[in-house]
């Protein structure tokens, strides 16, 4: 029981009031933001998100008669406000939907895009280096923001209420909410970074350049006036209007590149989505520009030629196959996956079991292949860690998906002045030089080069996981590099292993991504699996935990099952 304390302590500071129109949701027998292995339980809707206030105002949306769209537009826009190192106006993202009704689904890309007059070499300096200050912490890191127009895009499309009422509960929070123990932890931890900028300091720290404290309140009132303006206006506020305005004037102000043009011109899409089988179950993720869902398939049609559950849970023998069908998926995403819209991304060829068997075939079962052993292979045609991911069920059954982003924490660390919007740094998940890694160690290829008008790779993975043709399961995480990997795992501790939602969220993970040549472990593996590991020639290296999986699982009887993973201070899986 001791033991438990730390985490109990933890869950009730995170339940600390926001301010008085906005307190944090009340422990019920629906909220269980401590919960280690144990699921909240719900009958007719749920949102666990990274952020507890975001979380109840997707569950209040729910309650007045909105859909599961109408509750993740909502929480979108609160995240913006309440976890503004990942959650955003100016970032972009994706969403996954299964419409109940007709029994379809489909996706929306707002992933950002770069402006009219990115250049391939933009962040190469005069000795041919990548310069990662001006990649990551300029204006000229800044691709076109996304969400608005998704969240709208997607609301128009399927939900239920207007734009104003979904953006309220953002405003009021956005007058005055107290800081929780997540930001005041970020803040803390990007202080050097998010000091640079006047408008960023004005509003994140206090006159004396102190960091605020957990508890304490924080006006971001140009962020209010920026959502007053959306819940007005629509987009055209934030493309068009106003908004944009002063975005751009900051560009020009500071040697950005985005104009006028370039926000009017941004528009979401709606993709269909990549479809795999594992086991019998049916798997629904995003496609290209993000390699999320392509490579979750691949992985899992490499897997599944090998027993894992007979191997047991985080066996060394489970974990080696695992690490070796990443390494073979990293490998390929460096060379074939980019924006669609720009080049041939062979995704079914990727997804395929042909193909998957055949790199089942080059696996050792007891020697880990070196990655200089390891190139893309030939298709059989010839594709921030401060993110966040929210999951939302309704009554009616329809089910979302989101993960959005401004890439590492807090993006650029710079604010657009008089808007509050912190600008993404999403420009470095372009291959800045092919063949040279980005923040995340990820390397790319001349698929994902910079262009004008393209979109970045992604690894951002919202999965849907149907059964007998029934929804079973919404997923996803945060994490830059390593989303994909976590979703793999959480996707095989329920069809594998037959763990609940908050089981296979809490479990010890590990990750390979091919280059660098190391098995990422985090605490948990036993010394005797280490052992055996390092014998068959991996490099394990112990990493602090990363990701915050956000889960909602449907039983037979229709039960929901929601967990917010514990990684991450401060989520919620609230049902009612």
């Amino acid at each position: 029981m001791p033991r438990l304390l730390p985490c109990l302590m933890l869950g009730l500071l995170a339940l600390a009031p926001a301010h008085a129109a906005q307190p944090a949701p009340a422990p019920t027998a629906n909220y269980n933001p401590y919960a280690l292995m144990h699921p909240v339980r719900a009958q007719n809707g749920m949102v666990t998100s990274q952020e507890a206030r975001a979380s109840q105002i997707g569950v209040d949306v729910l309650r007045r008669g909105g859909n599961a769209v109408d509750a993740a537009v909502a929480v979108g826009f609160a995240l913006a406000v309440t976890l503004p190192q990942a959650g955003n106006l100016g970032g972009g993202g994706f969403m996954v939907v299964h419409e109940a009704a007709s029994g379809t689904q489909t996706t929306f890309d707002f992933r950002e895009m770069a402006p009219a007059a990115a250049t391939r070499d933009m962040f190469v300096n005069e000795r041919g280096e990548v310069d990662r200050d001006r990649a990551l912490y300029s204006h000229l890191s800044a691709g076109v923001p996304g969400t608005v127009a998704g969240l709208e895009m997607a609301r128009q499309r399927l939900g239920t209420l207007p734009l104003a009422e979904l953006v309220a509960p953002a405003i009021e929070l956005a007058e005055g909410m107290a800081v929780s123990d997540h930001l005041a932890l970020s803040l803390r931890s990007q202080r050097r970074t998010m000091q640079r900028n006047p408008a960023t300091r004005a509003i994140f720290f206090k006159n004396d350049g102190t960091v605020y404290q957990a508890g304490e309140t924080l006006v971001q009132a140009d962020l209010a006036w920026s959502l007053r303006q959306i819940a007005e206006h629509g987009p055209e506020a934030f493309y068009r209007g106003e908004i944009a305005r002063r975005m751009v004037a900051d560009m020009e102000a500071h040697g950005g590149l985005f104009t006028m043009e370039d926000m009017a011109a941004y528009r979401p899409i709606e993709r269909e989505p990549v479809r795999g089988s594992y086991r019998g179950w049916e798997i629904v993720s995003m496609p290209p520009p993000s390699s999320g869902g392509v490579h979750l398939i691949q992985m899992l049609n490499i897997l599944e030629n090998f027993p894992i559950g007979e191997m047991g849970h985080n066996s060394a023998a489970a974990i080696h196959h695992m690490a070796e069908a990443m390494k073979l998926a990293y490998a390929d995403r460096s060379h074939y996956l980019g924006d669609p819209d720009f080049g041939e991304v062979p995704v079914e060829a990727l997804t395929s079991k042909e193909y998957a068997k055949r790199l089942a075939a080059t696996i050792d079962p007891q020697r880990a292949r070196p990655a200089a052993e390891i190139a893309p292979g030939r298709v059989l045609h010839e594709e921030g860690d401060q993110t966040t991911h929210y999951s939302v069920i309704d009554a009616a059954g329809n089910v979302v998906g989101v993960t959005y982003t401004i890439n590492t924490s807090f993006g650029t660390g710079i604010v657009a002045a008089g808007t509050g919007i912190l600008l993404n740094n999403e420009m470095d998940d372009f291959s800045a030089q092919p063949g040279s890694p980005n923040v995340f160690g990820l390397i790319g290829g001349e698929v994902n080069a910079v262009e004008p008008r393209k979109r970045p790779l992604s690894s951002m993975t919202p999965t849907l996981l149907f059964k007998d043709g029934r929804p079973v399961m919404v997923t996803g995480t945060p994490g830059g590099s390593r989303i994909i990997t976590q979703v793999l795992q959480v996707v095989m501790n329920v069809i594998d292993h037959g763990f609940n939602a908050a089981e296979a969220s809490r479990a010890t993970r590990v990750h390979h991504q091919w280059l660098p040549d190391e098995l990422v472990v985090e605490k948990g593996l036993s010394a005797d699996t280490l052992a055996l590991l390092r014998a068959w020639g991996h490099e394990p290296v112990l990493r602090r935990s990363v990701g915050s999986v956000q889960t909602i699982m449907r039983t037979e009887r229709g039960e929901l099952l929601g967990a917010s993973d514990t990684r991450s201070l401060g989520g919620a899986a609230i049902g009612y």
